[in-house]
């Protein structure tokens, strides 16, 4: 019987550092919204050293027409020429679905050695693609066949690279259900070649197996290689965010805010009645930056006292979320409470939302909805020094006043929006700033309002947040 990744064995991990930082006060009310920062690091003093290949069974799929050949032809032999002795490895062609071509034995894997990567890196060029005719019908079945594969190799790091022009994506149908059965059985990392791909199926796909998905022009083989050489970095290659919630708690999201922005999938321990596991992948030394988001209800709670709303371990580091009720005022309005750090993090995460939705509004022709959004990433990418915002909005527009949101959007070749779409989706972010130096929330244009956690309108006067 195969395992999946949570049950394979591993290093130990080295040492887990956690901080949480949330503003502790609440006025009762029937759904109060509760936002922590928490910030995960992984000590680079212990860090180990580099995985041994022999752990890592990497798939290589190449969903490309054969038009576009040149793309891959002589980055696919490069980056099979360099991968490391003693890794598992497949490669996957394209026919009507998606074909193993090496090794081609059903039920085996190549280990690579010297005399296995010069094989595979000859065949490569003979590699199936993508022709007149029926097509896999979207990326589903890639991560079906890669799951039926991994689920055959039971290593501790089980990775898909995928290599796609958006040949096989006009057809896409179950991408969101094969997603849903992959999650946690292997991780991906998607690179797109040419220039008709689309960009929100690959950012779905990177985001739900905890990779990257990125534009490659030219050094396609290099960027498979760092891909793999990352993955033997990753030290403890999973680790588990465990919250244990106070009864009063209803409800419970964890969202990764630095550096790869995605919501995690939540599990309920069996045996543990308000617990959850966060599972999360690929993991180096350094620091995550997290949003956790507790809705509760102050029904059988005391006020002006103390209260831990949950508990956060990871890999035997505890933290609490503590905060206190007070006693309500009628002139406060109910809303959602955070630390200085907190706004950072939303600031953040809509800054990076405004710039996708405005370069994805560019791309479809809606000049007013792109002006709009990418003025107000301007604005929070000027507030928090966020150089390479600004670099991808000066592409597409004339920024006449960051600060102040004033743009004059271009012409643009349709071309070069994609890859700036999947920057914006997941371009690795800098690590979060401490809450003491953390600019001030948002707050309303209008009455001047705070407004809190992920607010899109206004809570007293009900006007669009800026």
């Amino acid at each position: 019987m195969t395992e999946d990744m949570s049950s394979r064995t591993r290093p130990s991990h080295p040492a887990v550092r956690l901080h949480v930082d949330l503003d502790g006060d609440l006025r009762p009310h029937r759904s109060a919204k509760i936002e922590a920062h928490l910030r995960v690091e992984v000590a680079a003093d212990r860090a180990p050293n580099d995985l041994p290949a022999v752990e890592l069974a990497v798939i290589i799929a190449v969903d490309v027409a054969e038009a576009n050949r040149a793309a891959v032809r002589h980055a696919l032999p490069a980056a099979l020429r360099a991968l490391p002795d003693g890794i598992s490895f497949a490669v996957l062609g394209g026919g009507p679905e998606p074909v193993r071509f090496h090794p081609r034995d059903a039920g085996t894997w190549a280990v690579a050695d010297r005399d296995q990567r010069r094989r595979a890196a000859f065949a490569v060029g003979s590699l199936p693609l993508h022709r007149d005719g029926p097509r896999p019908a979207g990326y589903a079945p890639w991560a079906a066949e890669a799951r039926a594969l991994l689920t055959d190799r039971p290593l501790s790091v089980p990775h898909l690279v995928l290599i796609t022009d958006g040949s096989s994506a006009a057809g896409e149908t179950r991408l969101d259900e094969e997603l849903d059965a992959c999650a946690g059985k292997f991780t991906c990392d998607v690179f797109a070649v040419g220039a008709d791909w689309p960009p929100d199926p690959l950012l779905a796909i990177a985001e739900r197996l905890h990779g990257t998905a990125q534009f490659v022009d030219e050094g396609l083989g290099r960027a498979v290689t760092d891909a793999i050489a990352r993955l033997r970095r990753a030290g403890p290659a999973r680790l588990e965010i465990e919250v244990t919630l106070r009864p009063s708690v209803r409800q419970v999201s964890l969202t990764e805010k630095t550096p790869r922005p995605h919501r995690l999938v939540g599990l309920p321990a069996a045996d543990r009645p308000h617990c959850w596991t966060f599972p999360t992948h690929q993991w180096e030394q350094g620091r995550r930056d997290y949003l956790l988001t507790l809705v509760a209800g102050a029904d059988d709670d005391p006020l002006e006292t103390d209260l831990q709303f949950a508990m956060v371990s990871v890999d035997g580091a505890h933290v609490p979320v503590v905060a206190r009720w007070h006693l309500p005022r009628p002139s406060a309005p109910p809303g959602p409470t955070g630390g200085g750090s907190v706004r950072s993090l939303d600031a953040t995460a809509r800054m990076r939302g405004a710039l996708r939705e405005g370069l994805t509004a560019l791309q479809a022709h809606r000049p007013d909805t792109a002006r709009e959004c990418l003025a107000q990433a301007a604005r929070l990418a000027a507030r928090f020094g966020t150089d390479w915002v600004l670099d991808e909005i000066r592409t597409v527009a004339d920024v006449e006043d960051a600060a102040e949101g004033r743009i004059r959007l271009r012409t643009v070749a349709a071309g070069t929006l994609g890859p700036m779409i999947l920057r914006a989706g997941s371009h690795p972010g800098a690590p979060v700033a401490d809450g003491a130096g953390a600019p001030p929330g948002p707050r309303c244009g209008a009455c001047r309002n705070p407004a809190g956690g992920e607010a899109r309108h206004c809570i007293a006067c009900g006007k669009k947040l800026l």
